[in-house]
Order: structure tokens, then sequence, then C-alpha cells
């Protein structure tokens, strides 16, 4: 019998299990852990598969936590809220609005899962806010011998400091609890800008809003903002037609279409790319949730770097120039966000106020030569990649990067000392476990 192939979403990555298991409990989940112990075998979990590097592969036992899916317990007056590590943050969201509850921030997607996503580092915009692994108080890991360790501020802070952001290779995170707001609306205002305007003005764009990013179109002079702040005006959502309009037809199909017209007719993608930001100003109020994430049709590849908020308006510029003189052509805008600093060890945004740098192709695109000249330019800013994005970096670039470094692979070495749950993207960008 041929092997089950697994793909992750970007269909850049894919491997050959010996198994794929996917439980719907903790006692099952330390069930796999102990076997695959016992047989000297590797064990890997995955979400939603929405990162783009290797870090969910194996060719040992795969655990597919799409069945861990629950919400365990809520509680509405002090807001925690605690959830198997499965679940997606589009069904936690909808669950949570309807306890009266909902996640500070969020990034721009919500297809993956809460355990993948806080693993990877992964972050929506707001300088007052943090990556989403600050909202945890509380997680329950399953380490390599399958013992259950629960860890919070008081409670193992070493490994809670470690596996906010574990990278998937401290355990199998079993369940996670959330600190959670009273739920919210957002009143978003969204529109076309000069790049160049919204640089000059940009300390005051991150100060005056809570979520403030900015998407700017290659070979154009032109970005797509996005401000969001929280409201007590009740909902005035967009109509049906517009929301499918502008999120379905402008940003995915009509974009998609850009996408394939830029392989085959690069100057005329040149020249359709100038109408991306001809959408006009929108204005409106809705749930918190439905405005920070967006539906993602378009498949494409992506790298991400966190540099210095200081950094950000040179960084960009540097991006910009490349481009220009480069003669690629980038159908996509490339994105720009900003965070509050935090003290997660292995956290991009550790020590640090934080821009975020995002730049993407079509799948099926060659990114390399893309890719590595942005990541050259974000070097020399000490800029970190986002864990489950593609770069280029290896341990021994990343460890004097992250103050905490030591310490993340001192936690890595007590829970897991024999690689169980290492595969080769944690070999590559932080150490074999034996060496580290």
């Amino acid at each position: 019998m041929a092997p089950r192939i697994w793909r992750n979403w970007s269909r850049i990555q894919q491997c050959a299990p010996a198994q794929i298991h996917k439980p719907i409990s903790e006692e099952e989940l330390v069930r796999i852990v102990k076997r695959a112990a016992s047989e000297g075998e590797r064990v890997k979990a995955v979400g939603a598969g929405h990162s783009f590097t290797g870090i969910a592969l194996t060719d040992g036992h795969l655990i597919d936590l799409s069945g861990c899916d629950l919400i365990l317990s809520a509680n509405s007056d002090d807001r925690r809220v605690t959830m198997q590590s499965g679940i997606s943050l589009s069904r936690l969201n909808d669950q949570l609005w309807d306890r009266g509850l909902a996640m500070e921030n969020l990034g721009d997607i919500a297809y993956q899962s809460i355990a993948g996503a806080v693993a990877t580092a992964t972050h929506g915009t707001g300088i007052k806010f943090g990556g989403l692994a600050t909202q945890i108080s509380g997680m329950r890991i399953i380490a390599a011998d399958g013992t259950i360790i629960d860890c919070s501020a008081d409670q193992e802070p070493e490994v809670f400091s470690a596996a906010r952001v574990g990278l998937g290779a401290l355990g199998l995170v079993s369940a996670i609890t959330l600190d959670c707001e009273r739920a919210f609306n957002l009143h978003a205002v969204e529109g076309p800008e000069r790049v160049d305007e919204i640089l000059e003005n940009l300390e005051e764009n991150i100060a005056a809003n809570e979520h403030f990013e900015f998407f700017w179109v290659p070979n154009t002079g032109w970005a797509l903002t996005k401000r969001n702040n929280r409201t007590t005006e009740p909902p005035n959502p967009r109509g049906r037609w517009r929301e499918f309009r502008d999120d379905i037809i402008y940003g995915n199909v009509f974009f998609g279409l850009v996408c394939r017209v830029g392989r085959l007719r690069p100057s005329l993608a040149r020249t359709i790319a100038h109408y991306l930001p001809s959408s006009g100003r929108v204005e409106y109020i809705d749930r918190g949730y439905r405005i920070f994430a967006s539906p993602r049709l378009v498949r494409f590849y992506e790298m991400e770097y966190a540099i210095p908020i200081e950094a950000a308006t040179e960084a960009l510029n540097r991006v910009r120039e490349y481009i220009a003189r480069s003669g690629l052509t980038i159908t996509f805008p490339v994105e720009v966000r900003f965070t509050k600093g935090d003290d997660i060890t292995l956290s991009t945004a550790n020590g640090r106020d934080t821009c975020y740098i995002a730049i993407h192709v079509f799948e099926g695109t060659p990114y390399q030569q893309y890719f590595s000249a942005v990541e050259d330019i974000m070097d020399d800013y000490g800029g970190r990649p986002h864990w489950g994005k593609l770069h280029f970096q290896k341990a021994e670039t990343l460890a004097p990067r992250y103050p905490g470094w030591d310490a993340f692979q001192t936690v890595r070495r007590r829970l897991d000392p024999n690689g169980m749950f290492s595969n080769p993207y944690l070999d590559r960008v932080l150490g074999r476990i034996d060496e580290s």
C-alpha cells in the first residue's frame, strides 16, 4: 500500500508519515507519545497546516489535532477560557462570542489551530498588544516520556516562558488557557493612501489607532491601509454584497487573476497592479474577530521578519528600492504590522516593540531570489523570522538574536532529551537536541 501523503496548506511541504492519528482526547495523545517512545519513533502534531516551513513534517507519527477542538471551561467572571489545542481560531472566536468574550487581538487569517498559531509566534497588529501567545495564562504539555506538565507564570515558569512559543519542539500541547476580553465591536476604516505619506506619519498612525497596518502594492506608490478601533457603537457591517465583492471578488478572484497573469505576462501584471488600490474608502462596524481576519483563497508562499519598530521606515524603503531595481514582477502586496514587545523566550517580539514586514509570492512562483534579498536586508536589523514562514536562517545565525536562547534549550533537553519531537526543520533552526 502506498504511504499516505500529508501536505500543508500552501502545498510547498509534504511528508509520508508512518502513521497518521486523529485523537480527540488528552488520554489518546498520551498513549501515542508513550507508544512512540517505546518504539523509538518521532512524533509531530499538526493543526491546519498553515505554516509554510517544514515545522510539522515527520516520517514517524503525525498527529492531526483537528478532533481536539472543544472548549473545556469558560469563566465569565475572570474571562479565562481553557480549550483543547486543536480548535481553530475561527471556531474558537465564534464560541467565545456566544459567551460574551473575545480574544484581544488576532492575525489576518483564522484558519490555524490555536496551538499552531501560538507555537509559531503568530500575531496581529497594534502597538498596545502582543502576539497571540501573550494572551496565554496556562498550558498543559505532554513531554516525551508521557508526563503531563501544567505550566503558568506561577507553576513551572521556565517551561511556560518557553512553551508559549514552543515551535512544537518541547512536547504535545493538549490544552491552552487564554485570558480573554469582553466581546467588542471594531470600527474599521480601510482605503488607499500614498505610501510615502504613510511612512512620513508612521508614528502618528501607529499611536492614534489600536490596530494599524498597511499593504504596499509593489511597483506603485500606493498602499492599502487598515485602521481598526474598539467602539461602543452598534454594528453597522458591510452589506452582504459589498462584503462578498470586497473579500471574495476583489480580494481573491480578481487578485488571483492578477497573480496568474503575472506568471504569463509580467508587464501586463504591473499595469493591472495599479488598479489594486482603487477600491476606495470603506468604513464599517462589526464584531472584532470578523474584522481582524479575512478569507484567503489564493494560495501563496510567505516570508515575514520581525525588526525593531524604529527601523520600519528604513527597512521598508530598502525593500521598495530592491524590488524597483531587481526587475522582478511582484504581484502580492508587502504587509506591514506593529506589535508591543514581550518577554516570551523565542517570541519574535521578545524585548522590543516590533515591526513585521511580510512578503509573498503566488504559489508555484520561484521565491528564492526575492526572499533571500529581503532576508539580507532584515539581517541588518537583527531580524527574526516568523517561525512558521519561509526563511533561510540556521541555529547559528538565530541564537545571537534571542537573549533567552540557552534557557529555551535547557527546557527542550529536559522535556525531550532524545529528540522525539524534532525533525529536519527544527534541527536546522534550533540545532540537534544532542548538540544544543
